[in-house]
């Protein structure tokens, strides 16, 4: 799939506007959440991309994570690449709060179309924990993609990920919404490159309670998942540095689970 140039995006928009920290501290009131004011042909996935997604289990001591492989393919994870450089990368972070020196990357952060993300979760669904702490896997992957682009020397210090709403576009596709009744306990943190392209660091290193650790090389089209929030089950983990001058590229997606019953989606930004 040809990357598309400059001037064939579908439009612009910035669909909302949150509080942004920068990684040595600090915020940026009005940093934008972007999305496409149509679906871009790039994001167009098929359901059968000639993969077959596999799942290997990753031992913790008893807290999840796992690796699911060939979730997208490398032209789908170009596309991915492609979009949030034309968005834009910026230093802050819109929505997240991270102490001084624990984010040290850049980030932007969109909205995806529903074809792409139900095309995506249609391949891994069966793969994925039915159940966590009692509530039940929810039906679609929330539509923000927190974008990070690391590179030489850039690092995610030691963390635990915060859980999350879903949100999604509003119908007329000018408003990030917010949905009820559900809520994240997975991170799905979809790697849109790797060592293959040369990338030289940058494991994801995923803490044991005893301290001991596994680590887990970034590979194209792979995805992996751990347990988050502030819960007993969440699983310590950082993003280990950026070595060589290939930068690494990687979304975080949260995978959703239902609390309640959905009764609608609420608008959390206009912008006209």
């Amino acid at each position: 799939m040809p990357h598309p140039a400059p001037g064939d995006w579908p439009e612009n928009r910035v669909v909302a506007r949150l509080p942004g920290s920068l990684p040595m501290g600090g915020v940026v009131q009005g940093t934008p959440v972007h999305a496409f004011a149509a679906l871009p042909a790039a994001h167009a996935w098929p359901s059968d991309h000639g993969r077959i997604p596999r799942r290997h289990d990753i031992d913790l001591g008893g807290l999840t994570a796992f690796v699911i492989d060939d979730v997208i393919t490398a032209e789908e994870a170009d596309s991915l690449i492609a979009a949030s450089e034309h968005f834009g990368f910026r230093d802050e972070a819109p929505g997240i709060a991270t102490p001084p020196g624990m984010r040290m990357n850049m980030s932007v952060h969109w909205l995806a179309d529903d074809v792409l993300l139900t095309t995506l979760f249609g391949r891994i669904a069966h793969l994925l924990p039915e159940q966590v702490d009692g509530a039940k896997l929810h039906r679609q992957l929330s539509r923000r993609l927190n974008v990070y682009r690391y590179r030489q020397g850039d690092t995610f210090n030691l963390h635990v990920d915060g859980d999350w709403p879903g949100y999604g576009l509003s119908e007329d596709r000018r408003e990030m919404v917010e949905w009820p009744g559900v809520r994240s306990r997975l991170s799905l943190l979809l790697y849109l490159n790797g060592t293959e392209d040369g990338i030289v660091g940058g494991n994801t290193r995923l803490y044991r309670h005893d301290r001991r650790f596994e680590e887990v090389s970034p590979k194209k089209g792979s995805a992996l998942f751990f347990r988050h929030g502030m819960g007993p089950g969440s699983v310590l983990h950082e993003g280990r540095p950026v070595v060589g001058t290939v930068a690494k590229y990687v979304a975080r997606i949260n995978v959703l689970y239902e609390d309640g019953p959905d009764t609608g989606a609420r608008i959390m930004h206009r912008f006209d």
